[in-house]
């Protein structure tokens, strides 16, 4: 998988991933640390493909505006990608098992960027659940008669 990603884009290995996503996380932030011109990180899972740029263009925006933790929402629900500020890197870290940024919501502010129009938080989990997203009309990239949507 990391010799698919193209030029400009650095793929980390998160070896301990069976361990839970904090593990994941973690490696994400450790690979990221010693960048200082990084101060925010977006978080996405690969099991949501349709999740759009846009999504995580407004969380970078609102860390922009200030936010050191912002989730993006669909139809007002929080859910994919999520916003961690350099600052709360530390707590992140410290954090283990299958447990990510829903841990550090839980302690500090959250601002919540409306993404609703931004694709789609929707798990692809199985064969059965990527057959279903081909079949639907729900993808934001092509349109039921399959032109691109420019």
């Amino acid at each position: 998988m990391i010799a698919a990603a193209p030029p400009g884009v650095t793929a980390i290995h998160a070896r301990s991933w069976r361990r839970g996503i904090a593990h994941s996380l973690r490696a994400a932030l450790d690979a990221l640390e010693p960048n200082m011109e990084v101060d925010a990180v977006c978080i996405g899972l690969a099991d949501q493909p349709l999740v759009a740029s846009e999504a995580y263009r407004r969380l970078a925006e609102a860390h922009g505006g200030g936010a050191t933790l912002a989730a993006a929402t669909y139809g007002g629900q929080r859910a994919n990608p999520v916003l961690i500020a350099r600052s709360l890197w530390g707590e992140a870290r410290s954090l283990s098992g299958d447990v990510g940024a829903r841990a550090l919501m839980e302690r500090h502010a959250v601002v919540e960027v409306d993404c609703t129009d931004a694709g789609s938080p929707a798990d692809v989990d199985t064969l059965d659940d990527l057959r279903a997203l081909e079949a639907s009309s729900i993808r934001p990239d092509i349109r039921k008669d399959g032109d691109a949507d420019h």
